[in-house]
């Protein structure tokens, strides 16, 4: 991500809007929380990268200026520097050897204190399998197993460590002597040099501090660029949800009135089909009404009704002689007995 520099990180509305989540308005609300999160995280990239420029700014103004003092003393003392640097050396070795030293006793005596220990846990579990030799309790000796297991591996830490502690003990005592040594041949050389080795350990102690603290602030830098990235990624997945259910739903309001035209459909035949009374009272549209029709015309073309109750009606509500028997020979061919198609009044 590309982060803004000098005067902080945006708001928290302005991070929304740079992002594509739909406004509440659609149904959805703002992750608030997550960029609140990434809002947060990028104030804190904006101020430590701010702090971490000025360090590494003035490390490297302290490091020329270093190199610039130590070049003019060096060109005052002359080569006196030169012959006195292997006696400086040999010192800077000895002390790194010291160390070492002192790291490899901690371990050892870290090692015996360890070994100790598990010789103490051996004697518990001996005195435990030791207390009934009627019968042997399996706990017990396999509590005695694993603490012979713990003292070996103690014992052979503690041959180490001893074995390191010799060797860099031995190492020691040799930049010792060399440091004796070198101090008593150039011992002219090395106090005509001192003010220059002096004014070197002087800005290494300064340009050590100043990169301890250019590494601390690299490190907050890489932790708030972490917290900036999982933020990020949160508010990328919540935006994937939210357009998955924006899809769903629209895919559903797409869907619903489908079924809504075929309701009032189905709900209209099954009316015309079982009575007419509902008809005039529910007043259904006209392309309903004609369907309707068709289809009571229909269900009645397919019933053979007789019509003799019709002979005693007036002519104006029941079918002439001829065309009862125009429409028997139109149906022709199915039988000699006649039946009549009565018509719904």
């Amino acid at each position: 991500p590309v982060f803004g520099g000098g005067g902080g990180g945006g708001s928290t509305a302005d991070l929304g809007a740079a992002f594509p989540f739909p406004h509440p308005a659609f149904g959805f609300s703002l992750p608030q929380e997550e960029l609140e999160h990434l809002n947060q995280a990028n104030e804190e990239i904006n101020r430590v990268e701010l702090q971490l420029d000025e360090a590494r700014t003035a490390y490297r103004r302290i490091l020329s200026e270093s190199a610039r003092k130590l070049n003019a003393q060096g060109s005052q003392l002359g080569n006196c520097i030169e012959k006195a640097r292997p006696y400086y050396e040999a010192r800077r070795l000895a002390k790194e050897a010291q160390q070492e030293t002192q790291k490899a006793a901690l371990r050892y005596e870290r090692a015996v204190s360890m070994h100790n220990a598990a010789r103490e846990m051996v004697f518990v579990a001996e005195q435990g399998v030791m207390a009934d030799k009627n019968r042997l309790d399996p706990t017990w000796q396999e509590m005695l197993n694993h603490a012979t297991c713990k003292v070996n591996e103690a014992e052979e830490e503690r041959l180490r460590s001893e074995r390191e502690h010799q060797r860099v003990t031995q190492l020691c005592q040799q930049a010792e002597a060399k440091v004796q040594a070198l101090q008593k041949s150039l011992k002219r050389v090395i106090v005509k040099s001192k003010p220059y080795f002096e004014l070197k350990a002087q800005f290494n102690q300064i340009l050590e501090e100043h990169k301890a603290k250019v590494t601390a602030l690299e490190r907050l830098v890489s932790q708030a660029k972490t917290r900036y990235s999982v933020a990020l990624r949160n508010l990328e997945q919540i935006s994937e949800q939210i357009h998955a259910r924006r899809l769903q739903r629209l895919i559903v309001r797409r869907a619903s009135p489908v079924g809504a035209e075929a309701s009032p459909q189905h709900a209209g035949t099954e009316v015309g089909v079982t009575g007419g009374t509902h008809l005039g009272a529910e007043c259904p549209p006209a392309d309903t009404l004609s369907v309707l029709s068709l289809q009571t015309i229909a269900s009645d073309l397919q019933k053979f009704d007789s019509v003799e109750h019709l002979l005693g009606l007036s002519d104006a509500t029941s079918l002439n002689s001829d065309e009862l028997e125009e429409r028997e020979q139109r149906r022709g061919g199915q039988g000699h007995f006649k039946h009549h198609r009565s018509i719904s009044l």
